[in-house]
């Protein structure tokens, strides 16, 4: 049995944390294998919304179960917050999930080195969601973080200790105000809550379940755009959000990665700062966030948005490899008359149809082709057999253009509001 990979392909918000809950009935195993508590995966059902920030998207199945994989960064007062959410509602949380023994934690003093370090920047600030997520992977690979395993040593404290110390030697540098006393104490109760849950060696459970023929899907957070390597560097996250993270994060193989699941918006947006070739800043770009609810679930900023780019969608498949697409919110568009599509950049009057190494420092000027709009309310739409003719012709000239089918199409929030083109899936 092979893990097949889900994982976003502009920069963020997607629409990842909805089509997990739709495909979690076909999956023993869902497993986060990167970021943190910076992402906010989103599902609607029942007319009720939920907001998860580091625990799979697959919790409020029965069933299944959830695993935080040893690439994700774990705050533990983010996580009681989310547990004691989901309990209140009845989900069976301990049943459900298990943590990585090698997934690092985000102690309160990242978070002020988090602060610190984007209010010193000024107008050069990157857009951090002030999680601690850059300070904690710092750590990680400098060799100085905590891990979820070390809560149960004996020198835990004095290894919380000394890496605070270190840290209150940068925060000096930065001439930081802050109070740290009254950040520990819900730390530390989310410290004591982890020990309550199953805490394992994923890599091990997970290579056991895949000798076993149980199927497994990797939960990716954030965006290939917003990959350390591949994204639009400075103003990208602090991990690896393509499919090759899922190998590091999880600790699966290469050869155990089955279908790749590419997840993208039928417009394009993006938080923070950072080059964005098709923003739409203007009434259109308005229209879009207003009819999208085009706010971050995580910190509530309003998105940038803009037209899809292709460019940017050619180079994310390549990456990743990804062998069926979805697109989101199709129904975001539907009072638009005509609906652009970037084909291509013009930098330095040269045309290219692929994102370059100096996208962040050239001026790059989209070039678009024009379809037709449905105006249609696609929300109201059960079938395939339902939907507009200029959807389709849509949904084929991208899939023509990008070589890659599109699998299901999202008419709306609810897990009942979503297209299904391929039997796959059915």
């Amino acid at each position: 049995m092979k893990v097949d990979v889900l994982l976003g392909l502009q920069w963020g918000d997607e629409g990842k944390g909805k089509i997990v809950d739709v495909l979690t009935p076909k999956y023993n195993v869902i497993a986060r294998f990167q970021g943190g508590p910076n992402a906010g995966h989103t599902l609607e059902f029942d007319g009720i919304k939920h907001v998860l920030h580091t625990i799979p998207s697959g919790i409020f199945r029965n069933n299944v179960m959830n695993v935080v994989g040893n690439g994700v960064v774990i705050d533990p007062v983010i996580l009681k917050k989310e547990i004691d959410a989901l309990i209140k509602l009845g989900v069976d949380v301990s049943n459900r999930l298990t943590i990585s023994k090698k997934a690092h934690l985000i102690l309160p003093t990242h978070r002020l080195l988090d602060a610190a370090s984007e209010a010193s920047k000024g107008k050069e600030k990157i857009g951090s969601t002030l999680k601690g997520i850059g300070p904690t992977y710092m750590d990680k690979t400098g060799r100085n973080g905590l891990r979820v395993g070390d809560i149960f040593e004996n020198n835990f404290r004095q290894k919380y200790d000394a890496l605070v110390e270190k840290h209150k030697q940068l925060l000096k540098f930065y001439n930081f105000e802050y109070n740290l006393s009254e950040l520990e104490s819900p730390f530390f109760e989310g410290i004591n809550l982890i020990k309550k849950l199953p805490v394992i060696d994923s890599e091990h459970f997970l290579n056991k379940a895949i000798q076993n023929n149980k199927s497994i899907l990797a939960e990716g957070a954030q965006g290939t755009l917003l990959d350390v390597d591949f994204g639009s560097y400075p103003f990208v996250t602090s991990s690896n959000t393509t499919t090759a993270g899922t190998c590091t994060g999880l600790g699966v193989a290469p050869n155990k990665i089955g279908e790749v699941f590419g997840i993208f918006k039928a417009y394009c947006t993006r938080v923070g700062g950072g080059p964005f070739p098709t923003e739409l800043d203007n009434e259109i770009g308005e229209q879009l966030r207003k009819a999208g609810h085009e706010f971050g679930a995580t910190t509530g900023r309003p998105r940038r948005c803009g037209w899809i780019d292709l460019p940017a969608l050619k180079y994310a498949i390549m990456i990743n490899g990804v062998t069926k697409l979805i697109m989101m919110k199709a129904d975001v568009l539907d009072s638009f008359s005509s609906i652009k599509v970037c084909t291509h950049y013009r930098i330095d009057g040269e045309l290219i149809d692929y994102m370059p190494f100096d996208i962040v420092s050239k001026k790059v000027e989209p070039v678009y082709t024009e379809l037709k709009g449905w105006n249609t309310d696609l929300t109201k739409l059960n079938s395939i057999d339902e939907l507009p003719n200029n959807l389709i012709q849509y949904i084929e000239y991208l899939e023509k253009e990008l070589n890659v089918p599109i699998s299901m199409v999202s008419v709306g929030p609810d897990r009942n509001q979503t297209i299904v083109r391929d039997k796959v899936f059915a």
